[in-house]
C-alpha cells in the first residue's frame, strides 16, 4: 500500500511545459498493478493452494499475512538503507524480488517454502511502496505532479477490480500455480519495459551523523504528539484489520455458504463497486473527507451485518459486496489523506507509520481470520468486522476537529 501524499513540492528534472511522460507512467502503474495483485491473490485461491500444500486454509490464510509482515518490518529500514541507490536500480531490484518470489510460489509443493517466498515478496513490496509514488513526481512537471501521481496509482483499483477475479479465474481453469506464473511473466516483461522507458533519477546523498540526528529520528514520536494524527492511525490499524479478516479468507466463506463456483463472480462485483468508491472520494474528498469516512465506515458495516444475517439469500450476499466494495474502494485515499492533513509539517512521519501499521492490521487480519476459522467458522467473519468497526465509527465521529475534521483547510486541499 503506497502513500500519495505530497505535502512538500519534489524536484523534478521535466521541463515546465512539457508532457507527461505516459508510456514510463504505464510502466509505474504495471508496477503497482503487481505488487497488489500479489499481495491478494491468495484470496481468491485458497480452497486450492491449501489442498496442494497439504495445509489447513487458515495455514494457507497466512501466505497474505507473512507477505504484510515483509512489508511491515523492512520497509522503514531498507527504505533508509536504499535512499543513497539510483531510482531505476532501485526500482528494478524490488520487481525483480517479485519475478523470484512468485516463481518460487508457483513452483513450491512445500508451505514453509512458500511463506518464505511470500515474506520475500513483501519485502519487495516495502521497497517498491516507498519509492513509486515519489518516482512519479519526478517524472512530471509541477503543475502535473498530482496527474502523474493518480496515473502511477492507478494500478491499485484495476488489480482489485479486474487482476484478483482473473487470477482466481486463472486458478479454477487451470491451476492456482499458473495465476503466480502469469504474474511472472508479467513482471520479466515490466523489466525489459522499465530499462528500456523509464528515466533515471539519483537517490538522496547520505549525510553524516550531527548532532541534531536524534532530532531526526524523534520525527515519528513527534508526529504521534500532534493532534488528529492518533485517531486516524487508530482508524486505520482497526478499519484495515476488520477489512482483511474477511478478504483474506473470503472464498473460503463463499465456499462454505455454497457460492464456491462464483468467487471469481464476486470479487468482481466487489472491485467494480470499490471502483466506483475511488471515483466518488476523489471527486469529493477536498469538501467532505469526514463524511465520506463515516459513510465509508457504515457501508461495510451493513455489508457485514448482511452476510451476517442473510448469507443464505445469494442476492443478498451480491448486494453486501457491493456495499461492501463501495465502503472499502476509497478508504485508502482517505485515511493517506487525512493522516498527510493531521501531520502538516510531520506528513512524511504520519505517512510511514500509517503505512506500517496498515500492514500490520493486514498481517493481524489473517492471523486473528485464521483463528477465528479454526474455532469459530468462517461464520464469525462478518460478526468480527462489525465488532471491529464500531470503536473506528467512534474514533471518526470523535476527531471532529483534527484528524476527520468537517472541513480541511485550505493548504490541505
Amino acid at each position: 500500500m503506497a502513500t500519495t501524499h505530497t505535502t512538500k513540492p519534489v524536484e523534478t528534472t521535466a521541463d515546465s511545459n512539457s508532457r507527461l511522460p505516459l508510456a514510463a507512467l504505464l510502466a509505474l502503474a504495471t508496477a503497482v498493478f503487481i505488487t497488489s495483485l500479489t499481495e491478494t491473490l491468495p484470496a481468491g485461491l485458497l480452497p486450492a493452494m491449501s489442498a496442494d500444500l497439504g495445509v489447513s486454509e487458515s495455514a494457507t490464510g497466512q501466505t497474505v499475512t507473512i507477505y504484510a509482515i515483509g512489508t511491515a518490518l523492512t520497509a522503514i529500514p531498507l527504505t533508509a538503507a536504499t535512499a543513497a541507490w539510483r531510482r531505476k536500480r532501485l526500482l528494478l531490484t524490488s520487481m525483480a524480488g517479485f519475478a523470484a518470489a512468485n516463481t518460487v510460489t508457483a513452483l513450491s509443493g512445500d508451505y514453509t517454502v512458500t511463506m518464505v517466498a511470500r515474506f520475500v515478496a513483501g519485502v519487495a513490496a516495502g521497497l517498491a511502496w516507498a519509492l513509486l509514488a515519489g518516482y512519479a513526481r519526478r517524472m512530471a512537471p509541477v503543475h502535473l505532479q498530482g496527474k502523474a501521481i493518480a496515473i502511477a496509482m492507478a494500478g491499485i483499483p484495476v488489480a482489485l477490480s479486474l487482476g484478483v477475479p482473473a487470477g482466481t479465474f486463472l486458478g479454477k481453469a487451470l491451476s492456482w500455480q499458473v495465476a503466480f506464473l502469469v504474474m511472472t511473466g508479467l513482471t520479466v516483461v515490466l523489466l525489459g519495459w522499465i530499462a528500456a522507458i523509464v528515466p533515471d533519477y539519483p537517490g538522496t546523498p547520505r549525510t553524516p551523523r550531527t548532532a541534531d540526528t536524534p532530532q531526526k529520528q524523534a520525527g515519528m514520536l513527534s508526529a504521534l504528539r500532534v493532534p488528529g494524527v492518533t485517531p486516524v492511525l487508530f482508524v486505520t490499524l482497526v478499519f484495515v484489520l476488520a477489512h482483511t479478516i474477511l478478504y483474506t479468507f473470503i472464498a473460503t466463506f463463499l465456499t462454505e455458504l455454497g457460492m464456491g463456483d462464483s468467487i471469481d463472480l464476486v470479487l468482481l462485483v466487489f472491485g467494480a463497486a470499490s471502483l466506483v468508491s475511488i471515483w466518488v472520494v476523489g471527486a469529493q474528498i477536498n469538501r467532505r473527507l469526514r463524511a465520506l469516512m463515516i459513510a465509508s465506515t457504515l457501508l461495510i458495516a451493513v455489508a457485514a451485518a448482511l452476510l451476517a444475517l442473510l448469507s443464505d439469500s445469494t442476492a443478498m450476499v451480491y448486494v453486501a459486496v457491493t456495499l461492501w466494495g463501495l465502503g472499502w474502494g476509497g478508504a485508502p485515499t482517505l485515511l493517506q489523506t487525512a493522516a498527510g492533513d493531521a501531520g502538516g509539517e510531520h506528513a512524511d512521519a504520519a505517512q510511514a507509520m500509517l503505512v506500517t501499521l496498515w500492514n500490520a492490521a493486514m498481517a493481524g487480519g489473517g492471523v486473528v481470520g485464521g483463528i477465528l476459522l479454526g474455532l469459530l467458522g468462517s461464520a464469525s467473519f462478518p460478526w468480527s468486522v462489525l465488532v471491529l468497526l464500531a470503536p473506528v465509527l467512534l474514533a471518526v465521529l470523535a476527531a471532529r476537529v483534527h484528524g476527520f475534521p468537517k472541513r480541511r483547510t485550505e493548504s490541505a486541499g
